[in-house]
């Protein structure tokens, strides 16, 4: 079975696959009377380098492939070669897996640095992998394929090899196009391009008798780049912005004050927290006000936050923002969430970073940051969210030299009403990278993340409580220190339906409040209201509105007092 693991499916040149790695569920309420049941509680994903992998060959000149950087693939007549086939060999030891994980879930991944029209598949092997040519073998059962690869990490569920502990070999066999595909070896030297399997999974325990808890579990593994507002430029106007009146009482609470009603100038509020909404625009129309407006007569209240995707084009409302639209949400009184892509929505380029922190773009961001400048009122502003799964835009240290570069330029444009919100994906996987991802406090106002019940969405089965699904980063974060003492942002945020439980969507959404207070540090929320998220089917929507039930529980969280600030569009 062909595998897409699309987080947002977004127009691109080529086909590309991003990681989408099963969360595990993480909130039990343990009882203990007379209870016959084994509960599941969270644990972390674990993410595992190969340990050895070769290319196997008939080609004699090919040498040793054990130590090269790339592995390759290529059918049996290959680049004119009727024995020029090769399969990529990986092998991976897994140690850690406990007595009584369950319901475990291998991916593989494996970097390529262009798209190809190919299938390539991963079957269970007998070959060694630290042989230095050997020759390809009948490959063994089929797990999982990808019909196109991308540029970029594409990924296949191994599942049905990874059963536990061991040593497990996978081969990677291509068909469809008969010339070689290389891929990032354990030799390359970007330690960010070696393949890993990432494997989670829940673990048994026996209930207790101990009075209810709550246990987070870790956070799901949305990887992936959002779906733009359009795949072309929006075909309404773009407008020098006229200075809006600021709709929020900015005003910084007293220290222990515990006033309520009051927002900092960072755009904190000082009790509860946001409730914001990102949802697609009709192409049909290309009314983005509508996009927002709609909603809110469905759920019966404005939000605080909009929430936008927009590209480094610097035309139409794709890249000249704000737009007319933008604009008069403001002095409705709702709060602006531009978050900035280094991309052209219209074209699918991807910019890179070393483009940006050289200079290359600098009429843009100055004409962004003199519209900013414009409007007079704070508004939220992030620079490339999820920067972990975009590799083509370059390196981790990339990201943060050009991060800087377009905050230095607006602070020297006397920008001074830029809340500079950093967001990544918040998935176990990247924990060692984000401390190198981090711009720096001086940098950063808040810190996001995106977390995603995903539910039956990406292959699981494991449902996730909302204390579960934003759990896992928020306790991440508290034992790292990295922007300690920052307000922090779910950025984007999102939960599937249960369809043998007709009602769990909406009492999803109705604990989601309880879920904030528990975890007070988020101080704002937006829901990813889009069907993009992933694909739609008979057992996967990820929008709030896809029935009736589930807007009933989205409508009674933001009629909670926590998300009703006294301030801004929830007045």
């Amino acid at each position: 079975m062909a595998r897409r693991g699309l987080h947002r499916l977004i127009r691109h040149r080529g086909p590309r696959r991003k990681a989408v790695v099963l969360g595990v569920l993480g909130t039990t309420v343990v009882l203990g009377l007379a209870a016959t049941v084994v509960p599941l509680l969270a644990a972390d994903d674990l993410s595992i380098p190969v340990v050895a992998d070769t290319t196997a060959t008939m080609v004699s000149q090919d040498g040793d492939n054990s130590v090269k950087a790339t592995l390759a693939t290529c059918p049996a007549r290959c680049d004119g070669n009727s024995r020029g086939a090769r399969e990529a060999i990986l092998q991976f030891s897994v140690t850690s897996l406990p007595a009584n994980a369950v319901d475990v879930r291998a991916v593989l991944r494996v970097h390529a640095w262009q798209a190809f029209e190919a299938t390539v598949t991963a079957h269970a092997s007998r070959l060694d992998a630290r042989a230095a040519r050997p020759a390809p073998v009948p490959v063994g059962a089929a797990l999982d394929a990808v019909d196109g690869v991308g540029r970029g990490f594409n990924e296949w569920d191994v599942s049905g090899l990874v059963s536990g502990n061991g040593v497990w070999t996978v081969s990677l066999a291509q068909s469809g196009l008969a010339t070689r595909i290389y891929w990032a070896s354990a030799e390359n030297r970007n330690p960010e391009l070696r393949p890993r399997l990432v494997i989670s999974y829940g673990v048994g325990v026996r209930p207790t008798t101990a009075s209810p808890s709550v246990a987070p579990g870790p956070s799901v593994a949305p990887t992936g780049t959002p779906v733009p507002p359009s795949a072309s430029p929006s075909v309404s106007p773009s407008v020098s912005p006229t200075p809006v009146p600021p709709s929020p009482t900015v005003t910084p609470p007293g220290a222990g004050s515990g006033q309520c009603g009051a927002v900092s100038d960072k755009l904190v509020p000082s009790c509860g927290a946001w409730w914001g909404m990102y949802s697609p625009t009709n192409p049909a129309t290309w009314d983005h006000g509508r996009a927002i407006t709609d909603i809110e007569a469905q759920v019966g209240r404005a939000f605080d936050i909009v929430h936008r995707y927009h590209d480094f084009s610097n035309t139409g409302s794709n890249g000249a923002f704000p737009d007319v639209y933008q604009q008069q949400q403001m002095r409705e009184g709702r709060l602006m969430f531009f978050a900035w892509e280094t991309r052209v929505f219209s074209s699918g380029a991807v910019l890179t970073w070393k483009d940006v922190y050289g200079g290359g773009h600098d009429a843009t961001i100055d004409a962004v940051a003199g519209r900013i400048r414009a409007v007079g009122q704070p508004v939220f502003l992030g620079f490339d969210h999820e920067p972990e799964d975009e590799p083509a835009k370059g390196s981790d240290a990339d990201f943060v030299r050009a991060w800087r570069y377009v905050h230095d330029r607006f602070a020297a444009a006397g920008v001074r009403n830029a809340v500079w919100v950093w967001t990544v994906m918040g998935w176990s996987g990247h924990y060692d990278r984000y401390a190198g991802l981090y711009p720096g406090d001086r940098y950063v106002d808040w810190v996001a993340w995106d977390p995603y019940n995903f539910h039956v969405c990406n292959g699981g089965t494991v449902w996730r409580s909302p204390s579960a699904t934003v759990g896992s980063f928020y306790r991440w974060l508290d034992e790292q220190g990295i922007g300690a003492g920052k307000p922090r942002m779910l950025a984007e945020f999102g939960t599937n339906f249960d369809s043998a439980d007709p009602t769990a969507k909406r009492r999803w959404f109705e604990e989601f409040p309880a879920a904030l207070k528990a975890h007070p540090k988020i101080k704002a929320a937006i829901y990813f209201n889009s069907p993009g998220m992933t694909r739609t089917t008979s057992a996967c929507n990820m929008t709030m509105n896809h029935d009736a039930a589930a807007l009933a529980g989205f409508a009674a969280a933001g009629r909670d007092g926590y998300l009703r600030q006294p301030t801004g569009g929830s007045r």
